[in-house]
Order: structure tokens, then C-alpha cells, then sequence
């Protein structure tokens, strides 16, 4: 899952943005709303968290901005204020979900991963193929009774290649969702990622490599 924290705390935006990637999202910063509508339109985000109080552009604009450009994403925005009126004002343009600080992490984290999902088709909650499972709410992966340890970026790009339910992925798109916009476009790390991962998860190989094409688990 791709993830853009568009928040004017540098503090609080960095220590969400480490949070998140503990949970194998691969998330990039804004920290006002000028930077943060330009990089919505740039990169695509399956969710975007979004604080109303902005400098250069307030939350609320660049909210009705990304709903006017049709962009395919989720938007969770943030607040200190938990009146009832503002959340509904929230909500009506255009958000998808509204959570007040200070907030639970925990919280935060389980409402962008359900916004996550939302923003594809619908997932079972644990993702399987032959004898290989994946429980993204608990960060596990087993291959029959063997546990496979994976790191976070392993992790995420697995989680992929499962959610194309046997169909191929492209390194440009494991690329876009499991890094974030600091990454070299011509960087070898999926492939290094995918062989790392082939090599934990054992034989027989489950990861297809299609040359030109990108990667499947049939």
C-alpha cells in the first residue's frame, strides 16, 4: 500500500510516516498543502492522510482538489477539532474517513488499512495460494507449517504479487506501491526484493518471473 501524509507537524508527519512503515506501506511526506496536492497528482496513493489546517493550501482545498481531479485514491483527513459539525463538514467534501487528534496509532493504522481496501477489490482478510498464506493484519506469512520471516519491503511486495490473485505484476507498479518517491525508477531493488523473497519462501519456486512482462504466482 502506498501512502502520502500530508501534514504541517514535521514532527508528528515524521513519526507517522516511520509508523507506517513498520506496517510495510511505503510512504512519502507533504508538509503543506501545495506540495501535498502536487505529489496526489503525481504518484498514485491508494490513501492519503490529509491534516485541514494547512499553510500555502488548506486541507479543505486540497481535498476538493483531489476529488474534482477524479483521482483514484482514499482521503482520511485529520483535525484538533472534534466537533460534530466539522467532522460532518469534513465528510462533505469529499473525505472518506475523519479521525481527531490526539489519536490512537493503532487506530490510525487499522482505518488506513480498511480505507486500503476499499480502494481495491475486495480481499479476504488472509490471502492464500496453494500452500502459501499471507495474514496482512498480523504481518505473517507461512508456507504449509513453516513460518517465513520476511522483511517489511518483502513483506509488501509479496502482499502484491498474492492481491494480483495469479495475475502479473509489473516491476513499475511493485515499484510504485512497496517504495516510496525517493526510489530510483531504475533501481534493481525489485528484483533483488523478489529473488530475496523466492529464496525465503523455498522450493518449489512459487514466484513466476515473465521476462518483459513482470512477476505472477500462478
Amino acid at each position: 500500500m502506498r501512502v502520502l501524509v500530508v501534514e504541517d507537524e514535521q514532527v508528528l508527519a515524521d513519526a507517522i510516516a516511520d509508523g507506517l512503515r513498520q506496517h510495510a506501506m511505503a510512504v512519502d511526506v507533504a508538509y503543506d498543502g501545495a506540495d501535498g496536492f502536487e505529489k496526489a497528482t503525481i504518484n498514485g496513493y491508494d490513501v492519503i492522510v490529509l491534516d485541514r489546517d494547512l499553510p500555502k493550501l488548506s486541507g479543505d482545498m486540497v481535498c476538493t482538489r483531489i476529488i474534482a481531479a477524479n483521482l483514484d485514491t482514499r482521503i482520511l483527513m485529520l483535525t484538533a477539532a472534534s466537533a460534530v459539525p466539522q467532522r460532518v463538514s469534513g465528510l462533505g467534501l469529499g473525505a472518506d474517513d475523519y479521525l481527531t487528534k490526539p489519536f490512537a496509532f493503532a487506530e490510525l493504522v487499522a482505518r488506513i488499512q480498511a480505507l486500503g481496501r476499499r480502494s481495491r477489490p475486495a480481499t479476504p482478510p488472509v490471502l492464500e495460494r496453494g500452500s502459501l498464506r499471507l495474514d496482512p493484519h498480523r504481518g505473517t506469512v507461512h508456507r504449509g507449517e513453516r513460518q517465513v520471516h520476511l522483511t517489511r519491503k518483502e513483506f509488501a511486495v509479496l502482499l502484491e504479487l498474492l492481491r494480483a490473485d495469479g495475475g502479473i505484476v509489473s516491476a513499475e507498479q511493485l515499484l510504485e506501491k512497496a517504495w516510496d518517491e525517493q526510489t530510483d525508477p531504475f533501481t534493481n531493488a525489485v528484483r533483488f526484493t523478489i529473488m530475496n523473497v523466492r529464496r525465503k519462501l523455498g522450493e518449489p519456486a512459487l514466484i513466476e518471473t515473465l521476462p518483459g512482462s513482470g512477476y505472477q504466482i500462478p
